[in-house]
């Protein structure tokens, strides 16, 4: 699964509005040899709800951005002979597992839909009215009025995606993150050896020999400054929210002046700057692109600088040097933890 072949949109505003209920009816029996006949003006029928499913189909909110304005049907009319009006149909909207639904005025969030079929109803329609049939009493047996249908719920919605993965991988531009995930995935993101290559996220789904998988997201890559817009700025950190582990993704770069120590120092200090209860997950370290002859020198340093508890992986996508020990130990922790796909 790639999130190329789309357009990818993680954000969308919409207006949406339930249905009207239908209005009561006011109506009497006219039926021969029935000189006394009372009121039989039936029920309205209740206004059609607008409801929000997560499908695993979609991955983008891309339909959203065209579709503005989101009603509901309205409930229709009661009849005569107790009939009562037929309720309005149930808009479903359908979006992307991973979906938050924010009140566009408040910020208030509405619904997190992170389930596959799990639904939420956001707007209730309205009411139908009742019929004159419903208020006849032996002191008013003949009334000559019936109940409006109260209107339906109307606001506007934000919608933000957050892409439901397991592992996410954190890196510089060009430190290789889209040649790992194709390599261990069937994700086909962009290549190319000059920075931003990957300007919207990229979702691998990593197959293990027992036929369970995991989803790996390659979040387009961050530089120093990043929380003041400098590059991608953090328009995409949001899709690594949910992960359970993060993979960090250094190499050399002497074009550059910098060093993988350096590097990974940079990253976890912009991801704190976004959101510092990141830095609470678990992470592991991958030093890329060890087929070239000057990156494993840097391998002790690195491994120097990390806490005790952090996994350091020396890894090439180009070889395949180092993935399966990698893939292995990502398994055994997501294992650990009960996150599978």
């Amino acid at each position: 699964m790639s999130a190329r072949g789309y357009q990818f949109i993680d954000e969308a505003q919409v207006s949406a509005r339930s249905g009207d209920g239908g209005a009561g009816c006011v109506s009497f029996r006219r039926e021969k040899y029935v000189p006394r006949g009372g009121p039989d003006g039936g029920n309205g029928g209740k206004g059609g709800d607008v409801v929000f499913e997560a499908d695993s189909s979609l991955a983008t909110l891309l339909d959203l951005r065209y579709r503005r304005h989101l009603r509901a049907g309205n409930g229709e009319p009661g009849g005569p002979s107790d009939c009562s009006g037929a309720k309005g149909e149930d808009l479903i909207v359908r979006v992307p597992a991973g979906t938050e639904i924010f009140d566009a005025e408040t910020d208030e969030l509405l619904a997190d839909l992170t389930t596959p079929g799990e639904q939420a109803i956001l707007l209730r329609g309205g009411r139908g009215g009742k019929g004159n049939a419903n208020f006849a009493t032996p002191s008013r047996r003949s009334p000559q009025y019936a109940q409006p249908g109260e209107e339906g719920e109307e606001r506007d919605l934000r919608l933000v995606l957050k892409l439901l993965a397991d592992v996410g991988l954190v890196g510089f531009p060009n430190a290789g993150k889209s040649t790992l995930i194709s390599r261990i995935s069937r994700a086909r993101p962009k290549v190319a050896d000059y920075p931003f290559t990957t300007l919207e996220p990229n979702l691998g789904v990593v197959r293990v020999d027992d036929g369970r998988s995991y989803v790996v997201a390659d979040i387009p890559g961050i530089i120093e400054g990043a929380a003041e817009g400098a590059g991608l700025g953090f328009q995409f950190l949001r899709h690594i929210e949910r992960t359970a582990l993060f993979l960090f993704l250094v190499t050399v770069d002497y074009g550059e002046g910098r060093d993988p120590v350096q590097d990974l120092r940079t990253l976890r200090a912009e991801l704190e700057r976004y959101d510092d209860t990141l830095l609470e997950r678990p992470w592991f370290v991958l030093l890329s692109q060890c087929d070239r002859p000057d990156v494993p020198e840097w391998a002790d340093p690195l491994r120097a600088s990390l806490p005790a508890d952090v996994e350091l992986f020396e890894i090439s996508a180009v070889t395949g040097a180092g993935l399966d020990a990698l893939l292995t130990r990502i398994s055994r922790h997501l294992n650990a933890i009960g996150r599978w796909s």
